[in-house]
C-alpha cells in the first residue's frame, strides 16, 4: 500500500475512519480515489474491491495509451464504482413531435413549471388515455431491446445507443433527453446508484445489477419504467435485493383502485422492504404522467408521508421504489444526477406507469412476455 497524498475516508462499507493509503494497483492504472484506512479493510475488502482493476486494465487496453478520466479529483465516493468518459448528446431527427424542454438552452419543461404549484391531477379521457397506452406500449418496446442486448462486456453508452435508435425507429423523443439539460437518451444506475446514473463508456461486469430507466414522448404523451437487470452471477443478497424491490412495486400496485390515498402505497411499500432487512429511499419518488413528464400527484415510497390526493378513474402515475441494503439516505455526484448511496450499498428499482380504472388498475407498461415478469426472474426460474 501507498501513502495518500492527502487524508480521505476509508471506502470499506461502514468505515468512516480517517484513509492515509491507496491501492498500488488503482495508482498504476490510474484508477482514482481507492483509500483505505489499514491494511486490514484493504484486505477485508478485496473481493470486492479488485473488481475496479478490471475495469482499469479494460480502460487500458487501448492502443493509442490511457490518460485516467478523474472529472473529480478530490469528490469521496461512497462506493466502487467510478464515472468514465460520456460520449455526445444523440440527436433527434425534426420529424419527430418534441417536448417544449427538448430545444430550451436550460431545457426547462416550461408546461410543468406552468402547474408546479398546483396539486390538482388531471383526470383523461378516454382518447387521452388511448394515447397513453400506445406511449406505454412503445417504452416498453423499447425496454425489450434493451433486454435482449444487456450482459457482461456491454457499456452503458451502447446502452443508450440502442435506446435512442429504438426510439426513433418508432418516432418516440426519447424523454430524457435535454430533461433539465439531462445529456442521454436514457438512465442507467449500477450498484450503488439509486437512480439518473448517466450512460458512459464503462462496461458492465459480471456481479452488477444495473436498471434501466426508460421513457418515450410519442406524439405528446410520455410513458415511463425501469427495471433492474441481473449481469452474469449476481450474489444472493443482491438477488434478493432485486427481488424484493419488484415485490414492493407489485404490492403497491395491487392496492391501485378508486377511492385510495396516494399516501397509503408508501405505507405498503415500506412494510415489505423493512420486513425483509431494507430501506426505502425517500428523496426521489412517483409521479403523475401524461402530456407532462412529471406533475402531480406525487407518490412517495415510505412509510407515513404526506402526499395529497385520492386515486380516480382517469387518473395516470408512476410507481418507482428505490430500495437500499442499508441506509436510505443518498448523495449526489458532482454532476448533478448521479444519485448514489451514502454507505455505497446496493439499491434496486423497478417502475411501472399506470392506469386507474373504474374497477382497479391497468398497468400500461407491463411486459407482455411470461406473464408480465420482470426480466431478472427469467434467470431465476
Amino acid at each position: 500500500m501507498s501513502k495518500s497524498i492527502a487524508n480521505r475516508t476509508c471506502e470499506t462499507a461502514g468505515c468512516n475512519s480517517p484513509a492515509n493509503l491507496q491501492c498500488p494497483t488503482c495508482i498504476k492504472l490510474g484508477i482514482p480515489g481507492s483509500y483505505f484506512c489499514s491494511q486490514e479493510c484493504f484486505k477485508g475488502n478485496w473481493s470486492i474491491h479488485k473488481v475496479l482493476h478490471k475495469v482499469g486494465q479494460n480502460s487500458n487496453s487501448s492502443s493509442n495509451g490511457y490518460e485516467p478520466y478523474n472529472p473529480w479529483p478530490d469528490y469521496v465516493y461512497t462506493g466502487q464504482l467510478r464515472p468514465h468518459k460520456i460520449s455526445p448528446a444523440r440527436t433527434v431527427p425534426d420529424h419527430i413531435q418534441r417536448p417544449d424542454y427538448a430545444d430550451h438552452p436550460e431545457g426547462i419543461p416550461l408546461s410543468e413549471q406552468s402547474v408546479k404549484l398546483s396539486s390538482h391531477i388531471k383526470v383523461l379521457n378516454e382518447e387521452e388515455q388511448e394515447h397513453m397506452r400506445v406511449a406505454c406500449k412503445l417504452g416498453r418496446e423499447v425496454l425489450d431491446e434493451v433486454a435482449s442486448m444487456i450482459g457482461v462486456g456491454v457499456t452503458t453508452d451502447e446502452i443508450d445507443r440502442i435506446v435512442h435508435e429504438a426510439c426513433i425507429e418508432r418516432e418516440c423523443y426519447p424523454s430524457p433527453l435535454n430533461y433539465y439539460k439531462y445529456p442521454k437518451s436514457c438512465c442507467t444506475s449500477i450498484n450503488e446508484v439509486i437512480c439518473h446514473g448517466i450512460p458512459d463508456s464503462r462496461a458492465l461486469i459480471d456481479g452488477d445489477i444495473c436498471n434501466v430507466d426508460v421513457t418515450v414522448c410519442h406524439r405528446g404523451y410520455h410513458g415511463d419504467l425501469n427495471e433492474t437487470f441481473l449481469i452474469g452471477s449476481v450474489c444472493i443478497n443482491a438477488e434478493k435485493l432485486v427481488s424484493v424491490t419488484w415485490e414492493c412495486l407489485e404490492k403497491a400496485i395491487n392496492a391501485v383502485q378508486p377511492g385510495e390515498k396516494y399516501r397509503e402505497l408508501g405505507n405498503i411499500i415500506q412494510k415489505h422492504a423493512q420486513a425483509n432487512g431494507f430501506s426505502v429511499v425517500r428523496s426521489y419518488c412517483g409521479h403523475g404522467i401524461h402530456q407532462l413528464f412529471h406533475t402531480s400527484p406525487g407518490v412517495p415510497h415510505y412509510a407515513k408521508n404526506k402526499a395529497v390526493g385520492v386515486m380516480k378513474p382517469g387518473h395516470t402515475f408512476t410507481i418507482e421504489p428505490m430500495i437500499s441494503q442499508g441506509s436510505w439516505r443518498d448523495k449526489c455526484w458532482p454532476d448533478n444526477w448521479t444519485a448514489v448511496t451514502v454507505d455505497g450499498l446496493l439499491s434496486a428499482q423497478f417502475e411501472q406507469t399506470l392506469l386507474v380504472t373504474d374497477t382497479g388498475v391497468e398497468v400500461l407498461t407491463k411486459r407482455l412476455a411470461n406473464n408480465g415478469i420482470p426480466y431478472f426472474m427469467d434467470y431465476m426460474l
